[in-house]
């Protein structure tokens, strides 16, 4: 199959070779069969490669198991920085909890205080 495929670009290239207009170049800008066959070689890769992309495109189970990998990597991240966020923020609540009680405990003197009628 692939004999008849080469045997009619090369029956192509010579016919389309010997249709050469006067400015010396023929339909595809080729300036000789060689050029015109490296052409169509080039064509051929071309065209593979934009089948290749289609292929992957219309691949739907791999591109949701890409996607189901990329989210779960995505959370992992945002777990790890949650977690460091959240013992930063940890870090910063002892100081503010050690004022809060003093001050609670500066209110509940103050109270049991003035009750004793400041004895």
């Amino acid at each position: 199959m692939t004999r008849g495929r080469d045997h009619r670009a090369k029956t192509d290239a010579g016919q389309l070779a010997g249709s050469v207009p006067a400015s010396g170049r023929n339909a595809t800008g080729a300036k000789g069969p060689e050029e015109l066959l490296a052409q169509i070689e080039e064509t051929r890769g071309k065209l593979g490669d934009t089948v290749a992309e289609l292929a992957g495109k219309t691949d739907v189970k791999g591109r949701a198991r890409a996607r189901a990998e990329d989210l779960r990597d995505r959370a992992g991240a945002m777990t790890v920085q949650l977690r460091s966020t959240a013992a930063r923020a940890g870090e910063q609540r002892v100081p503010l909890v050690l004022a809060g009680v003093g001050a609670g405990a500066v209110v509940a003197a103050g109270v049991w205080w003035g009750r004793r009628g400041g004895r």
